[in-house]
């Protein structure tokens, strides 16, 4: 059965999304003067991780959110949980009011990231046989260019991704733009996405709207 074209939008969910990842710079600021609340520190790396989801910590719980298609209007709604083999990007994605895609990505990282004495990031994940992607940024900006990579999932297998930074495309909500090569010296977030648009407007082949899953067991660097 088609899928319908409208869906009620959720307001709350959405201004919870822009709440959570500072995108609203005056709430950011009133909460950090009163409650004392900046975000949480960024990772150290240790023997080339970045993130070990077998080995949770307080820290990845704070970092890393849902970032879905509501920001647009849409109603696809996902989230992420620490299990024993890695961290869980679970839910339901939906192309009703123009949507289609659903994310999980950390806050800015503050100081960011240096990756520049790497060549790329290395993914191990557990997936449903779809294509997704992964991005970093290397602005502060909320709506700033990301630079991404798309990589497809074994149905239930295990597989390592390789991701050099220098297959990287600039993109900005799924449109390549012309900019310089990443500045690997200052990551400011990492971000994992299930969409149905690959580039330029072209669809993703493997995608299906419905649910979804994937498991991250670890964001590496090489």
């Amino acid at each position: 059965m088609p899928e319908q074209t409208r869906q009620s939008w959720d307001f709350g969910r959405f201004f919870d999304t822009l709440n959570y990842f500072d995108a609203i710079p005056i709430i950011s600021s009133l909460q950090t003067m009163f409650f004392g609340s900046p975000p949480p520190p960024p990772p150290q790396l240790q023997a080339n991780i970045i993130f070990d989801f077998r080995q949770p910590t307080e820290q990845m719980r704070e970092l890393w959110g849902a970032l879905d298609d509501v920001v647009m209007g849409g109603v696809s709604q996902s989230g992420a949980q620490l299990q024993s083999e890695g961290l869980a990007f679970t839910g339901y994605v939906s192309t009703a009011n123009s949507g289609g895609f659903a994310s999980v990505r950390t806050r800015n990282f503050e100081p960011p990231l240096d990756l520049s004495a790497y060549s790329g990031i290395e993914l191990r994940v557990k997936g449903d046989g779809q294509r997704y992607k992964f991005f970093l940024r290397d602005g502060a900006g909320w709506d700033t260019v990301a630079y991404a990579y798309s990589f497809d999932t074994a149905n239930g297998g295990w597989v390592t991704v390789r991701i050099p930074f220098a297959d990287m495309k600039a993109v900005q909500r799924a449109r390549v733009v012309q900019r310089s090569p990443i500045n690997t010296g200052r990551i400011y977030s990492l971000q994992i996405m299930l969409s149905k648009f690959e580039y330029d407007r072209q669809l993703n082949p493997h995608f299906q709207a419905g649910p979804f899953q994937l498991l991250v067991e670890s964001v590496k660097v090489y």
